[in-house]
């Protein structure tokens, strides 16, 4: 299977992540919350919880910090309630994005969600307007210069859906369904081929290919959604091209 690789557009997003560091670890936090309070504490039962928790020691967070939000969240402690919220529309040149918050103001978030899409050229959609182009699955990446044989006789041992390779740079994702992510990636890593970025995440059948100024509004737009104090996770089918960056 080929395909265009997603390589530079998450190493550009982390990149903004680390910068805002501290608005990142709210944004861990409420997920590890919103986890144990859909799900229940337990991270060995509750795949959600054991993920968010993953990112969270990723992102050098404490274990004392994280107990405690777990434990706010099943009411062991008081703290605020989240409530999940999703939002859609298109950025410039018809790109798709979908847009997952966690709020205790419904208000507030549609508004800011709404100018920003008004801000750089899109428009907020209806429900179910562009998830039917988007598909709920693991995703581990690979950095180019990846042993490709190993990672793909690991892979199908360890039970993934597919491996993808990108011509472009050589990068590799292994693909998964969402329920069989952990078990993959825990088998992977006994195979000693820990992904240099991993996720459950929405990726779209196809890809929007977007260039020049048309791609950095579109890069504008998902950079401000992600800022926003709110919202989680920004997905788009952008394949930005030439100058997206500049």
């Amino acid at each position: 299977m080929a395909g265009h690789s997603k390589w530079a557009n998450i190493q550009h997003r982390k990149g903004a992540q680390d910068a805002k560091r501290g608005k990142m670890f709210t944004k861990l936090l409420r997920e590890v919350g919103v986890a144990a309070r859909t799900g229940g504490g337990d991270a060995a039962s509750n795949s959600r919880l054991r993920t968010a928790i993953d990112k969270a020691f990723a992102a050098n967070m404490t274990r004392d910090v994280i107990e405690r939000a777990v434990k706010k969240a099943t009411g062991e402690l008081e703290g605020i309630s989240y409530e999940e919220m999703r939002y859609e529309g298109y950025a410039p040149g018809g790109v798709a994005v979908i847009v997952d918050c966690l709020t205790d103001n419904k208000v507030r978030t549609v508004a800011d969600v709404r100018h920003a899409f008004g801000k750089f050229g899109g428009n907020l959609g209806t429900d179910g307007s562009v998830a039917f182009m988007f598909r709920k699955l693991g995703v581990l990446s690979f950095a180019p210069g990846a042993d490709e044989d190993a990672i793909t006789e690991a892979a199908i041992e360890a039970g993934a859906d597919d491996v993808v390779v990108y011509p472009q740079d050589g990068s590799i994702d292994v693909l998964t369904a969402p329920d069989a992510f952990e078990p993959v990636k825990a088998a992977m890593a006994a195979a000693g081929l820990d992904p240099d970025d991993s996720e459950v995440t929405f990726r779209a059948d196809n890809d929007v290919a977007v260039e020049g100024e048309t791609a950095q509004q579109v890069v504008k737009l998902l950079d401000w959604l992600e800022d926003l104090d709110d919202v989680q996770n920004v997905y788009s089918n952008a394949e930005l091209g030439e100058g997206a960056y500049a």
